[in-house]
């Protein structure tokens, strides 16, 4: 397993391009697309590990400090993210994790909302409940690559492979989550579907919050309610082996 390591970016959406007020300049005009993650200290304990570390952008004044919180229980292990951002951010993409997974793990199943993809403002055309699907069955093709997929409210999800073993997920007490063969990178690359080529990996986003969609391309932006703004949050989930 890759990771868990912060993760801010996303593919900009065609509304994130669009507008009077285009989000995507201001995330490339800070490099919100190329952070750099430094290692300040690690702390480890009997059954705990603490790793706190400075993710920030190149020659700004500006900076994010994450302390990642390990915890070995009984059934797994137990991860607690606190983020404290400094400076002045514009909204942000997302705030969550990401972690690279063995591609074999190729069917997800999950306790949350569904079946379709819901981001903040658009969650209510998703119900909860329990759904099966393969890695490949959750993207969403838009015609131009984009930030797609993302399940919300999620309680738990399992990645498995075809014999059952894998990695299960719990929320605390919920994430939104996307799974897919490529990196958010790679579809901001990608100019057409047919550029997108799958990994050696499943790339596996937990988030706790993403920036709204709106509806910029043809109509208004994100409505302020939306808007994920930078400030100290703390969230959490336990990981364990299948």
């Amino acid at each position: 397993m890759d990771g868990p390591q912060l993760d801010l970016w996303r593919a900009p959406t065609d509304n994130d391009r669009l507008g009077a007020h285009p989000v995507e300049r201001e995330w490339r005009a800070i490099g919100l697309h190329r952070l750099r993650h430094r290692t300040v200290a690690v702390e480890a304990g009997a059954d705990e590990l603490l790793v706190r570390t400075r993710v920030a952008p190149a020659a700004l004044d500006l900076a994010m400090d994450v302390e990642y919180h390990w915890v070995s229980t009984a059934d797994g292990l137990a991860l607690t993210v606190h983020v404290r951002p400094h400076g002045d951010w514009p909204v942000l993409p997302r705030i969550g994790l990401r972690l690279g997974l063995p591609a074999t793990l190729d069917r997800v199943t999950w306790f949350g909302g569904g079946p379709g993809e819901a981001y903040p403002d658009s969650r209510r055309a998703s119900r909860v409940g329990r759904y099966a699907r393969t890695v490949e069955e959750m993207q969403t093709p838009y015609v131009r690559p984009q930030e797609n997929g993302s399940r919300a409210d999620v309680r738990w999800a399992t990645l498995t492979d075809a014999t059952g073993r894998g990695i299960r997920v719990d929320g605390y007490p919920t994430y939104q989550m996307t799974a897919r063969r490529w990196t958010s990178e790679d579809l901001d690359a990608a100019a057409h579907t047919t550029d997108v080529v799958p990994r050696d990996r499943v790339y596996l986003n937990l988030d706790l919050a993403q920036q709204g969609l709106g509806s910029a391309s043809c109509g208004p932006g994100v409505l302020p309610q939306y808007d994920l703004t930078a400030r100290d949050v703390t969230f959490g989930v336990r990981l364990a082996a299948l």
